[in-house]
């Protein structure tokens, strides 16, 4: 259609109509523009790339040995400046010779880094969940329940689905998804789809979100130096009606607002983000494991940390909670940025004493770290129209599409404790062997598990029949070993918003074995304008 206006009063009244429907069209919930003309050709040293690389997997070491004397020590209150958080160069092997279980963050990492060094890039999510699952090291949250889920017959993406999952929402695959920014750098999108396949064999929603934007930020700690950047054109990968978009969004405009005070970003996050509704055990709790509550950790040391290596770890670790895992990412994307030369002595202090040592668990050191993603990388550069040259690499850098909306626990809203007295509730073959509980709402979560006592010393799979309202729900498997084990005893979501009674009955008890119960949380449904 052509329009042509010969009348000069008219002109002006349509150029200024123009203006007023630009003015008032304009989403300010929508992303600023970055201003890069994308695609961008970006050429890079090989010699460079490795050093990043080498960066972002070393950072991270250093951010998990820092935080972890204070991981979960400060929940719902920030590490005051006058508490000191100790560094020498004995810290590192320190942990990973007797407390190795801190650096879980990195072996799970490193498990689907193996699992690509081994099947290829393009490795479905059923590799990465057995060799997870399968794998001997202890698991918690969300990783845990997968892992159950999973030996019991359930794949992802189902394993890691809220209904299927209670910590669907936690902090899991974002702790983990370190490696797929690290092997596309440059490549956004291309990490998101690894992201995809891996994050939702434990996550949904804002759980899987968090390593889809920590992954991102990975991916443009290779083009730029510029950490404002980053963390904003990161969160193009998110979708804007996510809650996880809208956290970190607020973080990025309150440390605009307040540049100079992490302090003031933190209690604003607080107040707004703090509130876990997922995770049974943050739940009516100051625990909060939620990855969009410790994402803006991980933002706020980044932002306020201005590019300083040890500024940037201390301010994510002082902002409490998950305070190892926090300044693993915030140290990885910042080690990624400026790369392993880059880091400063102080903090790589004690790193070539553990850098040949294996992790716990895998045949995998820092070094073979190193060498494996820089080969993944160099094939996802080839895959994604780049180029490898003799000295140097093209990477094609394209702009972060936003992956598909996803939200756990829609309509749902924690309103009761059902507490079973002190010391909780034992089914037991000396004791009682049934328990049972009314509740009005739309969902429940026993927590608990199964054990072992009185000498026992034979794992087994306990068996818990589980009635709602009197029919069969499911006859539940309790392993009594710790690396098999369920991580709670019954849940259920969904269920029509009224009147309910569940009983639970130990099938077959046996002397020495029962199930713990702590406490059952109830949902009901969100208050108004919840």
């Amino acid at each position: 259609m052509k329009i042509q206006l010969t009348n000069p009063v008219l002109n002006l009244l349509f150029i200024l109509g123009l203006l007023f429907t630009f003015s008032c069209g304009n989403d300010n919930n929508a992303p600023a523009s970055s201003g890069v003309d994308y695609p961008v050709e970006l050429t890079v040293s090989k010699s460079d790339l490795l050093n990043k690389i080498k960066g972002g997997w070393a950072g991270q070491v250093i951010g998990c040995t820092y935080g972890g004397p204070t991981e979960f020590k400060f929940n719902g209150t920030m590490i005051q400046e006058y508490t000191p958080i100790e560094w020498d160069e004995n810290m590192m092997e320190w942990w990973y010779s007797n407390a190795p279980g801190l650096y879980d963050d990195i072996y799970m990492d490193l498990t689907f880094v193996e699992v690509i060094e081994m099947e290829g890039v393009d490795a479905p999510a059923s590799c990465h969940a057995h060799a997870f699952a399968n794998a001997e090291y202890k698991l918690w949250h969300a990783n845990q329940a997968a892992r159950y889920n999973i030996l019991r017959g359930m794949e992802p993406p189902a394993s890691g689905y809220w209904e299927n999952n209670p910590h669907a929402d936690d902090i899991d695959f974002q702790i983990e998804a370190d490696f797929a920014g690290l092997m596309n750098p440059g490549m956004v999108n291309s990490s998101s789809e690894i992201c995809d396949r891996v994050g939702h064999i434990m996550n949904y929603g804002d759980g899987w979100y968090g390593g889809v934007y920590v992954a991102a930020m990975y991916s443009l700690a290779f083009y730029s130096d510029d950490i404002g950047f980053i963390v904003s054109e990161a969160l193009k990968a998110i979708p804007e009606e996510s809650e996880f978009h809208q956290c970190i969004k607020d973080v990025i405009q309150w440390h605009g607002q307040n540049p100079d005070d992490w302090r003031s970003t933190w209690f604003e996050a607080e107040k707004k983000w703090s509130s876990d509704i997922g995770c049974p055990s943050g739940v009516f709790s100051a625990f909060n494991i939620d990855a969009k509550i410790n994402a803006a950790y991980i933002v706020i040391g980044l932002l306020y940390g201005e590019g300083d290596f040890g500024k940037t770890v201390d301010i994510s670790t002082r902002c409490g909670q998950d305070s190892d895992c926090n300044p693993a990412s915030a140290g990885g994307i910042l080690g990624t940025v400026i790369g392993y030369d880059g880091i400063p002595d102080y903090w790589k202090q004690g790193l070539d004493r553990v850098e040949d040592m294996d992790f716990k668990y895998t045949t995998i050191s820092l070094n073979d770290a190193y060498e494996m993603s820089y080969r993944h990388a160099l094939e996802m550069i080839r895959r994604n129209g780049g180029e490898e040259q003799d000295e140097e690499v093209k990477i094609i850098v394209e702009e972060p599409s936003p992956v598909k909306f996803e939200r756990a626990f829609e309509g749902h809203y924690p309103v009761r404790k059902i507490n079973f007295g002190w010391g909780g509730k034992l089914l037991e073959a000396d004791g009682e062997t049934d328990l049972s509980f009314d509740f009005k709402g739309k969902g429940f979560v026993i927590k608990g598990r199964s054990v072992k006592h009185d000498g026992a010393l034979e794992d087994k799979d306990l068996l818990l029949d589980v009635f709602i309202d009197g029919a069969l729900y499911e006859t539940s498997a309790m392993p009594t070993s710790e690396r098999t084990r369920k991580h709670e005893v019954a849940w259920k979501y969904n269920l029509d918003d009224g009147d309910h009674t569940v009983r639970v009955v130990l099938k077959d008890p046996e002397k020495g074995y029962g199930i713990h119960m702590h406490e059952v949380i109830i949902y009901g449904t969100p208050p108004s304008g919840l």
